[in-house]
């Protein structure tokens, strides 16, 4: 596996030596100013075109001071410097000294005509709707200001980037983010995308309900961000420095180089953080009488190294080849301490012991792409996307566990685990799309997907000094799972009105396996998966959409797997290699409201899902053990709302809120679970555009308590707060920011049950972080944390 990638990775190399070696590069540097006032033209467009076909190509905007530099590796071109208001000037004829072409400062002048234009017709970003998606046009309101990806995003209904960078979808984590429709490692870590400015960017699509074209598995939205044909050319980099508390150190670097033929990209970053977490358990059991009562705190410190390195090689300006890569290695750290109190019927203590964790750990990760994607010429939409993407990931895990008495009953024990563990995951993908004309259009298309894992696992337990394994707890869990699908969808879209409808088809084969005992889980099956979108546009300032679509939820590794670390030994949780999917069928109509400077989205919906997977306790001698159960239907009807109001310029509102009401019915072993019940979450959040470009955010989180099958998760309040202050005229940042600024941020659980209760709370704790990052080129100053947790 690992020769597979060092030989893409050789290949990305190759490209990058062909890249430099074929061409010269001149350098091309200027100031313009305005002839009137003599002062500097900020964000002037400075374009790169051919001389013969006058196509662009390369570009750049021009700095606060009027200053402008960039690179082509053309032969025969002009140089086009305009701006808005301004009669646009053009260079056919220069000097070449020393590969570098310097025009001085020259002055452009005001177009009286151009700029009476730009007054009646103001080019500022808008939402419209597209049947399955919303389509975010990004304006030369946002395209002139030099922000990042991150920024433009933000300025999305229904997006919100926080502080750090992570991207929600309606108040859910968990998108999925495209770049010109296929996946690209520089959107695995936010902080990628600060290489992406905004004048790059043509528009954002928003998609909720995904149609047949995508997988049918589960997601909480897709975010494709197109970019434009004509992208900026040059150098663009930026390098972060974190610092946190609880310990969180790290140092990135992002490099972008973009030529006519090559798109360059490297990351790469190291660094060390610390998780702490507190927990309290509360078990009871009601036939004896007795309680056990355990307090601790567990950590994962580890430290991180990862590089990523990739090209984009257009073979002609309607064919690229996108190669990819990304290695990253984590150390790990895992002390825990618990402290258990067993107390008998007439509460009095019986005996007390600790137990103790030392756990040592490594994962390395690999991740590599091979994209290759042709636009036909006879229109923007007709296109051809091939991709192969995959990644490994493997853990070498040792734990030692030691539990000393305390008082009372001798507990004294020893236990050692071991895990080894690996994971492949690849997906081969094939997407066509074909417009007949401006109305009528189809896609079509295949995926296939293949995961394999292998968990080694054993247990240990320490009898008259030596080690003995426990045969009840050690196995070799093998998991194989490959997902074939296919699909067709044919759309209509009018000056108002349009219909797109969809099938997909998914065929998968599950194989479980545990060796030792040789007890084998074996599923087979096929699926239809249709789609039906429709929206409609009353006017410029109302929009309708509605939309259904057929969806699963495959049970993952966590879901299936029986064997997992036993960090407390009385709260024991483990995986259900029977595990059916879930299905669910997804209804939703939503509305959009352009009103001014504000963007009002509501919207109601009704899922109903069979085979619910559920997580079931039981319990024996206070040790209760969780493992997920497929149980009876749940059917969801709610309503969500969100908007983004700016009342002033240096004020902006984010609110979201969405309230659900639910119906369970369900049996499992004779025990009936049905029920009703309703929960709500909300989010505001609140950005300050302070004096001298300081940014301040704050963001409240509140999620309602509900009814689970056996009992009840309480409610939870936070605040999240950040601070931005940018130096260097845009080009560096420094960051504040507070996690749960009050610690209120917990997950508190009650179990009740006839013959045990149990109670769990768990929190993280306040976190502050401090950082810098600083953006050269046309890079973007970024926030990088190391990339996502595994």
């Amino acid at each position: 596996m690992n020769f597979q990638f060092i030989k893409l990775i050789t290949f990305s190399f190759l490209l990058l030596f062909v890249s430099y070696s074929h061409a010269q590069t001149i350098e091309i540097k200027g100031k313009v100013i305005d002839e009137t006032s003599k002062e500097p033209l900020a964000y002037a467009t400075v374009l790169v075109a051919n001389s013969e076909t006058k196509q662009p190509i390369s570009g750049t905007t021009t700095a606060e001071d009027g200053l402008f530099y960039l690179n082509t590796d053309a032969k025969k071109f002009y140089i086009e410097v305009s701006y808005i208001g301004f009669i646009s000037k053009n260079f056919n004829q220069f000097n070449v000294k020393n590969n570098t072409i310097d025009l001085g400062t020259f002055t452009l002048a005001e177009d009286a005509a151009q700029l009476d234009a730009v007054l009646v017709q103001a080019e500022v970003s808008r939402t419209q709707f597209k049947l399955d998606k919303r389509v975010f046009n990004v304006g030369k309101d946002i395209a002139s200001t030099g922000a990042s990806a991150l920024d433009v995003l933000n300025n999305v209904p229904s997006v919100n980037v926080d502080i750090e960078g992570a991207i929600s979808l309606r108040g859910n984590s968990g998108v999925q983010v495209l770049i010109n429709g296929k996946p690209s490692i520089l959107t695995d870590d936010g902080g990628a995308l600060g290489s992406i400015t905004a004048d790059m960017i043509e528009s954002i699509e928003v998609i909720t309900n995904p149609s047949a074209k995508y997988d049918a598995e589960g997601t909480s939205g897709i975010i494709n961000i197109i970019i434009k044909k004509e992208e900026r050319k040059g150098v663009n980099g930026s390098v972060s420095l974190n610092t946190g508390i609880p310990d969180n150190h790290s140092i990135g670097v992002s490099l972008n180089r973009r030529s006519e033929k090559f798109n360059l990209f490297t990351q790469f970053g190291l660094g060390r953080r610390s998780y702490p977490r507190d927990s309290e358990g509360i078990n009871t059991d009601l036939d004896n009488n007795t309680t056990l009562i355990n307090t601790g705190t567990e950590y994962r410190n580890e430290k991180f190294y990862n590089i990523t390195l990739g090209t984009d090689y257009y073979i002609t300006p309607n064919d690229v080849l996108t190669l990819s890569g990304n290695f990253a290695y984590e150390i790990e750290d895992q002390p825990s301490n618990y402290n258990f109190q067993l107390f008998d019927e007439n509460d009095a203590l019986e005996s007390e012991w600790d137990r103790n964790e030392t756990t040592e750990a490594t994962n390395p990760k690999w991740q590599y792409e091979l994209v290759y994607k042709k636009d036909f010429k006879d229109h923007d939409d007709h296109d051809l996307l091939f991709s192969i993407t995959g990644n490994s990931f493997a853990k070498d895990q040792n734990s030692l566990f030691n539990d000393v008495t305390v008082a009372g009953e001798d507990y004294d024990a020893a236990q050692k685990i071991r895990t080894d563990f690996a994971e492949d995951n690849f997906t081969f993908k094939l997407d066509y799309t074909k417009p007949f004309n401006q109305q009528w259009s189809m896609e079509t298309g295949g995926q296939y997907v293949i995961n394999d894992v292998s968990n080694d696992y054993q247990v240990e337990d320490l009898e008259d000094d030596v080690f003995v394994t426990d045969t009840g707890l050690t196995n070799i869990f093998n998991f194989n799972q490959n997902v074939l699908s296919v699909y067709a969808s044919g759309a209509y879209q009018g000056e108002k009105w349009g219909l797109k409808g969809g099938i997909r088809v998914e065929h998968t084969d599950l194989k479980t396996l545990l060796e030792t005992t040789n007890e084998s889980n074996n599923q087979n099956y096929s699926n239809w998966f249709p789609s039906l979108h429709s929206s409609y546009k009353f006017s410029d300032v109302v929009s309708l959409q509605a939309g259904y679509s057929k969806r699963i939820y495959r049970p993952r590794l966590r879901d299936l797997n029986p064997f997992f670390n036993i960090r407390n030994s009385y709260s024991i949780r483990q995986g259900n290699p029977e595990l059916q999917p879930e299905f669910t069928d997804s209804y939703e109509v939503t509305t959009i409201f352009d009103i001014g400077k504000t963007s009002l989205n509501f919207g109601v919906y009704h899922r109903f899902t069979t085979d619910v997977i559920e997580s079931i306790t039981t319990a024996e001698d206070n040790v209760s053990t969780s493992r997920p159960e497929n149980i009876g239907t749940n059917s969801t009807a709610g309503f969500e709302f969100n908007t983004k109001y700016s009342p002033i310029n240096w004020l902006t509102f984010n609110v979201d809120f969405n309230f659900n009401y639910f119906n369970r019915v369900g049996t499992f072993e004779d025990q009936v679970f049905d029920f009703n019940g309703d929960q709500w979450t909300s989010k505001l959040m609140t950005k300050f555009k302070l004096p001298t470009d300081i940014d301040f955010e704050a963001t409240g989180n509140y999620q309602s308590d509900y009814e689970t099958v056996q009992g009840n998760t309480e409610a939870i309040a936070f605040l999240d707060l950040g601070l931005r202050k940018k130096i260097l005229k845009g080009k560096g940042v420094f960051s504040l920011g507070v996690r749960d600024a009050f610690a209120s941020r917990y997950f508190e659980t009650f179990t009740n049950q006839d013959t045990f209760t149990n109670y769990s709370k768990t929190t993280r704790g306040r976190f502050f972080t401090l950082g810098f990052s600083y953006g050269f080129g046309k890079g973007e100053a970024m926030e990088y944390s190391g990339g996502k947790r595994r």
